[in-house]
């Protein structure tokens, strides 16, 4: 049965392979886990049995702008609508924070995560070139203008 909680301490260390499966030389390290972590953002995790299969987080900026720093579905685990409730609940978090709009930047080759965003209400709205380094791959910026 799969769970969804907070993403804590002992939960980085399931999620660095995950990261590094994903997303190779732009994946997140595990300083960048406990960043975000010490820094109070809103990260959750889905777990199977006790194994993390996902893990999705948001940042709540001054004003009323939410960041989704990051979303990903162990490979296995993916097309089963696990992305679409973890982004769910971080789109709750967000609308109960007190955010107006919810923005985020994707990989401009990954169609699979922009359809995703796109059937939640996310529009695109600006393009960062070369953003993803070392890749040098473009990132769309997407926004949803209410959480």
């Amino acid at each position: 049965m799969t769970t969804i909680e907070r993403f804590r301490w002992w939960h980085v260390e399931d999620a660095v392979p995950i990261e590094a499966d994903l997303f190779g030389p732009e994946r997140w390290t595990a300083a960048m886990f406990w960043n975000e972590l010490a820094n109070g953002h809103h990260y959750v995790v889905a777990t199977d049995d006790g194994e993390l299969i996902g893990y999705a987080g948001v940042a709540i900026t001054p004003g009323s702008e939410a960041w989704v720093n990051n979303l990903a579905v162990r490979r296995d685990r993916q097309r089963h609508g696990l992305g679409g409730t973890l982004l769910g609940d971080l789109l709750d978090h967000a609308r109960t924070s007190g955010a107006t709009q919810v923005l985020l930047e994707v990989a401009a080759d990954n169609e699979a995560a922009q359809r995703l965003y796109d059937a939640h209400g996310f529009d695109v709205i600006g393009v960062r070139r070369g953003y993803y380094q070392p890749s040098n791959i473009d990132a769309l910026v997407m926004r949803r203008s209410r959480p």
